[in-house]
């Protein structure tokens, strides 16, 4: 009797996890870059009453007797899938199309996120809205991009400086995420490159908040390179990416949750009603 209890309990903590996990999905239904997560329940340790015996001396064998002891938690999964496109009219606002994550530089360690809502501050850092600054790769002083030397904060102070000789009046982002600076004279040089990262085992990030992960032991080695190549996909300007939270499964997850939840709390009062019968035996 004492099995059908503890079972329902751990049914009660692995159900209220779900809801858990469900809930923060429902209230990032609209966060940019947001991916949903899945629990994955599995069963417990369970009770040998009798053992399997192989057949002998003109007998059959016979199968083991087991009794489970209750259901955990076996992992909670992220989904990676494409988030919907958002339109914002906003150059600096960038969508990934395909794999990949940008990488953003917070108190002197790289970060990577698939929030791509950027903006330029007063001394020309590209940044996020926390003030982390993203990297890229820098022009090579000769109409190219330097890829070979690392990344590093995508500044283009010439954004600050109205007063120059010849002054930067626009710039424009590529497919390939080079930041295009137009001057006054007419002539058109790439400045910088946003640099994009991948991973073998993106379900291995850390998360760490405002949408950002951080490299874990079982991701594997952060991989960088400029969007297109490898496994890591193009950009689209003017565009970020949304939630791709999916509000009928959530909702329906919701339901099974609470089911769940539901049924197992009936187990410990039918448990409950049992052993009052046990202990009103004799009266």
């Amino acid at each position: 009797m004492l099995r059908s209890l503890f079972s329902a309990i751990s049914g009660l903590r692995a159900n209220q996890f779900m809801l858990d996990v469900t809930g923060n999905n429902i209230a990032n239904a609209n966060t940019a870059g947001f991916k949903a997560s899945n629990v994955v329940f599995q069963d417990t340790l369970s009770q040998m009453l009798t053992a399997g015996a192989a057949p002998a001396g003109g007998r059959g064998g016979t199968n083991p007797i087991q009794v489970g002891l209750g259901v955990q938690v076996g992992g909670v999964s992220t989904n990676f899938g494409q988030g919907s496109a958002q339109i914002t009219g906003r150059a600096t606002n960038l969508m990934i199309q395909g794999d990949g994550f940008f990488v953003i530089r917070r108190n002197g360690e790289d970060l990577f996120t698939r929030a791509g809502a950027f903006n330029f501050d007063n001394a020309g850092n590209l940044v996020t809205p926390d003030g982390d600054v993203v990297q890229g790769y820098p022009s090579n002083g000769s109409g190219g991009i330097n890829t070979a030397g690392g990344t590093q904060d995508i500044s283009i102070p010439d954004l600050a400086n109205e007063n120059a000789a010849n002054p930067l009046t626009s710039y424009n982002i590529g497919s390939d995420g080079v930041i295009t600076g137009i001057y006054a004279d007419g002539t058109k040089t790439p400045l910088f490159q946003v640099a994009m990262a991948d991973f073998s085992n993106p379900d291995g990030l850390d998360k760490v908040g405002d949408t950002a992960y951080r490299a874990s032991n079982n991701s594997g080695p952060v991989q960088l390179g400029a969007p297109g190549t490898g496994r890591r996909g193009t950009l689209m300007g003017s565009t970020i990416e949304m939630s791709n939270v999916d509000l009928a499964q959530e909702f329906t997850n919701l339901i099974i949750a609470q089911r769940g939840f539901q049924a197992t709390s009936r187990v410990i009062t039918t448990s409950d009603q049992v052993l009052e019968e046990l202990v009103n035996i004799k009266r």
